[in-house]
């Protein structure tokens, strides 16, 4: 028992002791906090305004505005001089270490558009931030400094800034002067004995202390794991507008190096396009796209050296986690772009697979030719016209000359070759360029067979011309594996699937690409395509006039919302969106095939007879698909030499008649044996 009783009272004086520890710590801790609140007090007010100048934020009406940390630091510095101009080199001085290496005019500028943009203020008639022309900027708004301990405030006007100035900190710290001697509380700490329990408290303690401080530390660490981004169209810094292209080339390449992380959703590069030239708010477009964090940026190019500055902001916070600025010669532009995106990726916290670390930390050199070739050649192809396809053809040619190694080259020839070959062109026959198509394709996937690009190239390829559906399937599904941020990939996998006779499964892939590409005009008509050709009319005329509201002149939205009109029985606004869409595309064939069959449907032959006439003219001069002519006929109800037509289409290999499973305008056929027998020859 007496053993007994001197472990308790052991016990109980170690009990004791470590009360009284914890009564020194957070007798300490409170002291502390109490000197912290005294110096945390100082704030400074502006018409509705207030700012914290230790907090940094931004209150207005009490209310806290997003105001992230460039643009409060530049409030604080003008804050802190009421009246006087602040030159843009004493705020590089303060907002930039002096080895640090960034765009620092378009820096600065965007920091005060945004200050501006949360003040309502305006450089025309401003109310608080005057510009100075050529030297700087100044504070023009009376200004008060606020102390909480205090029972009034001493108000400071412009013109009294110059006496008055010193009042008001002018750097973003708290005053730390009236806080205890830190050796005072150094000696608390070891007067406490060394007992097992303060051990844990004492590591407990550090291990928050380190969280918070990274927490608050300048964003390095996310609270909340930012899983989406949209990286804005960089902008093109060389001043010359004909630069454009490489500037969207930079753009489209980092935004496709990042979207091969399987646990990152990558905003696509029509989307991001959509805001080039805008100055919306980050925190709007990061609303609209409904994404966590947004990349911005410039590049410029110099003679052989490229530049890139870049910049992620985390928009839940609207806190700038990072910013810096990669210079390379053209050679090695690749690797730059590796490092902008490994950047990226450590801000954000994505855990990599090794793949893909590995991917990122490759330093691969292009010939400086071939890889302006092949950013011309995307400008080109990026426009989808006929035109705009054939010199894609030719710059991405020069590219695989200049570097034989160079899979993307490869694969945008592919799908060059690919599209113009396509229905939706329909001037090139498909027995021309299919070939070609599949070489390219073949070679970049030789050269790179994780590029999900040359995948989908390849696939598209089997689905189009070889009319091998199960090869397509595997290589569009092999695609997304490759890269689930590549809309393009789920774009074409919806379209096999609508041939095959799977309309809702081909709806669910075609959302899935809408979501990676919000925006996109063509992305947009071609979900409102699917909705036709599933028979869903009414909502695909509600999809095809929301996409025209993008574009008024895109004629392939009005061919679709004319056919959709037509299969209602609404002829008088089918014929309307069809002429017009014959007048967009200068009487393509497509059109003009839509255009006939709508007229005869409607029973008005005499015209629909001129428009066949026009098709055959027009096959004097190009190559005019017999698809087209059949679609007339079927209209008339000449089935016999409708089904000829889609007889010569199928030996043509004419990629339009692998939709007739689903096509409305065939619809009447579908009974008919010849029309059942060349589904059977489709394998459909």
């Amino acid at each position: 028992m007496g053993k007994l009783t001197l472990r308790i009272h052991k016990t109980s004086r170690l009990i004791s002791l470590t009360s009284l520890a914890l009564q020194a710590i957070l007798s300490k801790i409170q002291a502390t906090q109490m000197s912290i609140n005294a110096s945390s007090s100082r704030m400074i007010r502006f018409g509705v305004f207030e700012a914290d100048l230790v907090s940094c934020e931004l209150r207005k009406h009490g209310i806290r505005l997003r105001l992230s940390e460039q643009p409060f630091q530049i409030l604080a510095i003008l804050l802190g001089k009421p009246g006087q101009i602040v030159t843009r080199d004493e705020l590089r001085t303060s907002l930039w270490h002096r080895d640090t290496f960034v765009d620092f005019d378009h820096g600065l500028n965007n920091a005060i558009m945004r200050l501006r943009e949360v003040l309502g203020d305006s450089s025309e008639n401003p109310r608080y931030v005057e510009t100075i022309p050529k030297r700087g900027y100044r504070f023009i708004s009376p200004v008060a400094e606020i102390v909480s301990d205090a029972t009034t405030a001493e108000v400071l006007t412009s013109s009294a800034a110059a006496q008055n100035s010193a009042a008001i900190p002018s750097v973003l710290e708290p005053d730390f002067s009236n806080r205890q001697n830190p050796q005072d509380l150094h000696r608390t700490w070891f007067t406490v004995p060394r007992v097992a329990t303060i051990t844990v408290l004492l590591v407990l303690g550090v291990t928050a202390t380190v969280r918070y401080i990274q927490g608050v530390n300048g964003g390095a660490i996310v609270t909340e794991k930012s899983t989406s981004l949209v990286v804005l169209p960089l902008e093109n810094l060389s001043g010359d507008k004909d630069q454009d292209y490489f500037a969207d080339g930079m753009t489209d390449d980092l935004i496709a190096n990042l979207a091969k992380i399987r646990s990152l959703r990558v905003i696509s590069r029509s989307t991001a396009m959509a805001y080039k030239g805008t100055r919306k708010p980050l925190s709007s477009i990061a609303a609209e796209l409904k994404v966590d964090a947004v990349v911005e940026g410039t590049v410029m190019r110099v003679g052989n050296n490229v530049r890139i500055t870049a910049e992620l902001v985390q928009v839940s916070t609207d806190h700038h986690l990072w910013a810096d600025t990669y210079e390379s010669p053209m050679g090695d532009v690749l690797a730059l772009q590796n490092k902008v995106s490994s950047a990226i990726v450590d801000e954000i916290r994505i855990n990599l697979t090794p793949e893909e670390k590995e991917r990122l930390a490759k330093n691969p050199a292009i010939s400086p030719e071939a890889y302006e070739n092949y950013l011309k050649g995307r400008y080109y192809w990026n426009k989808r016209s006929e035109e705009g396809l054939k010199k894609g053809i030719e710059y991405f040619q020069r590219a695989t000359e200049k570097d034989p190694h160079y899979a993307l080259a490869f694969a945008g020839l592919a799908d060059c070759y690919s599209i113009i070959g396509s229905a939706i062109i329909g001037s090139v026959p498909s027995l021309e360029v299919a070939p070609k198509a599949k070489a390219a394709a073949l070679k970049a996937l030789e050269l790179d067979k994780s590029l999900a690009e040359a995948q989908t190239s390849l696939a598209t390829v089997s689905f189009n011309y070889d009319w091998d559906w199960a090869g397509a399937a595997s290589g569009f599904q092999r695609s997304i594996e490759l890269n689930p941020n590549y809309a393009t990939a789920y774009q074409r996998y919806s379209l096999y699937l609508m041939a095959m006779g799977r309309p809702q499964q081909s709806l669910v892939q075609m959302n899935r690409a809408r979501d990676l590409e919000p925006l996109s005009i063509s992305t947009n008509f071609s979900l409102g395509w699917r909705l036709y050709m599933a028979h869903q009319y009414d909502q695909a005329i509600e999809q095809l006039h929301n996409t025209l509201e993008m574009d008024p002149n895109f004629a392939l939205p009005r061919m679709v919302l004319g056919q959709a009109y037509a299969q209602k029985g609404a002829f008088a606004q089918s014929i309307t969106e069809l002429q017009k869409a014959a007048s967009f595309s200068r009487n393509s064939p497509p059109m003009l095939g839509a255009l006939g069959h709508a007229l005869a449907a409607m029973g008005n032959r005499a015209e629909a007879e001129r428009v066949l006439a026009q098709l055959h003219e027009l096959s004097k001069k190009q190559y005019v698909s017999p698809f087209y002519i059949a679609t007339i006929y079927a209209g008339m109800h000449e089935n016999e030499k409708a089904l000829d037509c889609l007889d010569k289409a199928y030996t043509d290999r004419s990629n339009a008649i692998i939709f007739l499973r689903v096509d409305p305008e065939f619809d009447a056929l579908r009974s008919n044996p010849r029309f059942q027998s060349l589904l059977h020859r489709l394998n459909l």
